[in-house]
C-alpha cells in the first residue's frame, strides 16, 4: 500500500508565440498562453495544464494549492470535491474552473505515476486506439495555407477527417467562408470527413442559409453555429441541417452539459479537460452524454484528453488541434502520433506519458 501525500502544488504561465497570424469567426490572437501545474510527493512529479489566462495562476496559488497540499496523493476525488466546494463564492466557470481543471490532471498524472501505471490503465482503458480530426484552418490563412496544412493532414499523416474555421468577422464574409469550405473539399476529396466550426459567429437563420448553400459539400460537423449558450438556437439549426451540430467546449460543471443534453441542442457533446473540471469532470460529463444517447468529443489539448479518451465508451473522436499540438511537442517527450487517424496512448509509461523538456520551455516564461 503506497502512503504518499501532495508535498507542493507550483504552477507556472509560459506565453508561446503562434507560427502564424490566427484567428476563428469571432477572435484573432498570435499566442498561446499555457498555465502548467506541477503535483509533487517526494520525488514524483504529475503535470497538468490548462489553455487559459495567466489569472489561473494566483487561483491556484491562493485558492487550491491550500486545500491540496497535504492530502493524500491517491485521492484524487476527495481533493477535487475539496476544491470545487471552496471556490463556491468565488464562482466556479473562467479562470478558476480552468485552474481546477488543470489541478484535477496534475493530480491524476502523479496518482498513476506513484502507482507506477499509464493512466489510461489506471482510468480502465475501453480502447487501444482513439480517433483524431486535423483541426486548424483559421480564416486568417490564406489558399496555401490551407493547402498545406490539409495536404499535411490527409496526404501525409492520413487523418480521415479535418476541420476548418468558418464565421469569419461574426458572419460578415459569407462568400469567403463558402468559398474556403469548397476548397477544403476540393483538396481532401471525397472520401476524407469535412468538419467546420463557426465559434458562435452566426445568427440562427443566417446558419441554416450556409449550410444549405454548402449542401454540396457534404459537410459532416457543424460546431457552434450559434453560440453554445444559445441552446434554443442551436435545436433550431440541428433541426435544419444535415450536419451534426455540436458545442460545450465552453462547459464547467455537469448542470451545464445536462442542459445541453436536456435541450435536445446537439448530435454530438464537446467538452474540454483543461476547463471542465479536468480528467475528474471529464469522466462525469462523458456519463451525462451517455445517459443521452449520445457521444463525446475532446476539445482541442490531445494530450491532456488521450489517456481519459482510451478510457471513455462512448468516445467519438478527439481534436488534433494545430496550436496545442505544436506547443505540447515543443514543451514535451513523449508525445503521441497521429498517424492513419488515431493516437495510442503508451502502455508501457507511467501517468500521461510525457517528460517535460524544462530546459527548452523556459524561455517561454512569463516572468
Amino acid at each position: 500500500m503506497i502512503d504518499a501525500a501532495v508535498d507542493a502544488i507550483d504552477v507556472a504561465v509560459y506565453a508561446i508565440p503562434t507560427d502564424a497570424p490566427e484567428a476563428d469567426g469571432t477572435i484573432a490572437w498570435d499566442n498561446t498562453t499555457m498555465v502548467m501545474v506541477r503535483a509533487r510527493s517526494g520525488r514524483t512529479v504529475g503535470t497538468g495544464w490548462t489553455y487559459g489566462s495567466p489569472a489561473c495562476a494566483p487561483v491556484v496559488t491562493g485558492q487550491l494549492a491550500g486545500i491540496v497540499q497535504g492530502r493524500d496523493a491517491l485521492d484524487v476525488g476527495g481533493a477535487f470535491d475539496a476544491i470545487v466546494k471552496a471556490v463556491r463564492n468565488a464562482g466556479r466557470p473562467g479562470a478558476i474552473g480552468y485552474a481546477i481543471s488543470a489541478v484535477d490532471v496534475s493530480l491524476w498524472d502523479l496518482k498513476a505515476r506513484l502507482l507506477e501505471v499509464p493512466l489510461h490503465k489506471l482510468l480502465g482503458a475501453v480502447h487501444d486506439e482513439v480517433p483524431v480530426y486535423g483541426s486548424g484552418g483559421f480564416t486568417t490563412y490564406d489558399e496555401d495555407q490551407l493547402r498545406d496544412q490539409l495536404s499535411h493532414w490527409v496526404q501525409e499523416q492520413r487523418i480521415p477527417r479535418v476541420k476548418i474555421k468558418i464565421g469569419e468577422s461574426w458572419g460578415r464574409n459569407p462568400r469567403r467562408d463558402l468559398d474556403r469550405m469548397q476548397q477544403a473539399r476540393s483538396l481532401v476529396g471525397d472520401e476524407t470527413e469535412l468538419f467546420v466550426d463557426a465559434n458562435g459567429g452566426y445568427s440562427r437563420k443566417q446558419a441554416i442559409r450556409m449550410m444549405h448553400a454548402a449542401e454540396d459539400l457534404d459537410i459532416a460537423w457543424l460546431e457552434e453555429p450559434v453560440s453554445s449558450d444559445d441552446l434554443q438556437g442551436l435545436r433550431e439549426v440541428r433541426d435544419a441541417v444535415l450536419p451534426d451540430v455540436t458545442a460545450g467546449e465552453y462547459g464547467y460543471d455537469l448542470y451545464y452539459f445536462a442542459r445541453m443534453c436536456q435541450a435536445g441542442a446537439i448530435d454530438c457533446l464537446q467538452a474540454d479537460v483543461s476547463r471542465c473540471g479536468g480528467i475528474t469532470e471529464w469522466l462525469r460529463v462523458a456519463a451525462v452524454a451517455a445517459s443521452h444517447g449520445l457521444d463525446i468529443s475532446g476539445h482541442c489539448g490531445p494530450h491532456l484528453h488521450a489517456h481519459v479518451a482510451a478510457a471513455t465508451a462512448n468516445l467519438r473522436h478527439l481534436e488534433w488541434f494545430h496550436d496545442h499540438v505544436r506547443i505540447e511537442s515543443m514543451f514535451f517527450d513523449g508525445t503521441l502520433d497521429p498517424a492513419g487517424g488515431t493516437i495510442r496512448p503508451d502502455p508501457t509509461s507511467p501517468g500521461l506519458g510525457l517528460t517535460l523538456r524544462q530546459a527548452d520551455v523556459e524561455r517561454y516564461r512569463v516572468r
